[in-house]
């Protein structure tokens, strides 16, 4: 069967509705051939070829329109009312129908290319987050709000560098495609940090000069530009009290829970102001210490996660709906989101998950048994 151009990724015609034009010319021959002479059908046949241009590309439509056209040539079939002129009629009906099927090629085409370029912008911003980075065991899901975009407003990473793994999960204003140039600088600039800055606030003062930086260089509404942040270190296996130890620095942003076997808890970190503000001296927060055991799991997570709202209009109560958890963080997150979409029909919100998992003492991931 004539497939026409590419599909989309989940746009694939099912068989059962390439089989209908088919079905249809069936139906009306059967139709046309038990029904007395004073019923009039050829109308009917018109609707054929434009419907075939919706499921098949130019051959399939083109040899549906012949078919039809032929079928209306044998006497048997043609109603007495179908004139010379109809028959001309259905042959130009017939030669849209393929120029229909033709430019929707060509959309279907243009689709797949502009997924494609999409996809590739993706992967060059947030690219797919590795099971374990250095000994941190990790799990991360992102989704954007805006309907056909594969990149939004929110952003994680974790890295290993000199100073230990170090993560950041973060929300700049707004969302969709005008939010990514932002997300793509606080990026580069945390990578760049990790390598550079021996303390966690060294890195949130890096991420805040490149967002006071970027605005100067915008005009007009663009010149706001603002995020909330949260830095997560694991300190590097061997120093001292480092083993099962978080470092956590909260500039604005919903603070990250611990999750273990008997449920879960908001860390206690004093919040920061966003970065990006432009304060005339900017002073990052102070760090918090979390202790983690072999079997827990740090949770960071936006906003798009917690405002996100059922069809009563209640928030949802991320603490409370956390299942009691012991199994890796990438498995935490799959449960986590398919709860989050279950409750809420509509999620209007970027939403991103991080899930880390601290090194026993030996630097060595814990495994759930």
């Amino acid at each position: 069967m004539d497939r026409g151009a590419q599909e989309l990724p989940g746009t694939r015609v099912p068989d059962w509705l390439r089989l209908l034009p088919w079905l249809a010319l069936l139906l009306l021959v059967v139709v046309q051939l038990t029904t007395p002479a004073t019923v009039q059908l050829g109308f009917a046949f018109a609707v054929v070829p434009p419907l075939t241009s919706l499921v098949y590309g130019m051959l399939g439509t083109a040899l549906v329109s012949g078919t039809l056209f032929g079928l209306l040539l044998m006497p048997a079939i043609r109603a007495d009312d179908v004139t010379q002129g109809d028959l001309l009629a259905f042959s130009l009906i017939g030669a849209v129908s393929v120029l229909l099927a033709w430019l929707r090629a060509r959309r279907d085409a243009q689709l797949v290319s502009v997924r494609t370029v999409a996809e590739a912008a993706q992967l060059a911003v947030l690219p797919p987050l590795p099971e374990r980075v250095g000994p941190v065991r990790c799990g991360a899901l992102y989704r954007a709000a805006e309907r056909g975009t594969l990149v939004g407003g929110d952003l994680y990473d974790v890295q290993d560098g000199p100073y230990g793994v170090r993560a950041v999960v973060a929300d700049v204003q707004g969302h969709g495609l005008a939010a990514v140039a932002t997300v793509a600088a606080l990026l580069g600039t945390f990578r760049e940090a990790v390598l550079d800055e021996p303390e966690l606030g060294g890195v949130a003062t890096r991420l805040d000069r490149r967002l006071v930086v970027d605005a100067a260089g915008r005009e007009g509404a663009e010149a706001e530009v603002f995020a909330t942040a949260v830095l997560l270190e694991f300190a590097p296996p061997g120093a001292d009290g480092a083993a099962g130890v978080v470092r956590v620095l909260s500039c604005g942003h919903p603070a990250p829970l611990l999750v273990s076997g008997e449920g879960a808890r908001e860390v206690a970190v004093e919040p920061g102001s966003p970065l990006g503000l432009g304060l005339a001296e900017y002073r990052p927060p102070p760090v918090a210490t979390v202790a983690l055991r072999p079997t827990d799991v740090l949770l960071a997570h936006t906003d798009g996660v917690t405002e996100a709202r059922d069809a009563t209009g209640a928030f949802y109560p991320l603490v409370s709906r956390v299942p009691r958890h012991v199994g890796p963080p990438v498995e935490l997150v799959r449960e986590v989101w398919r709860d989050l979409s279950a409750y809420a029909g509509v999620i209007a919100d970027d939403v991103a998950l991080l899930a880390l998992s601290a090194p026993d003492a030996s630097g060595t991931a814990a495994v759930a048994p």
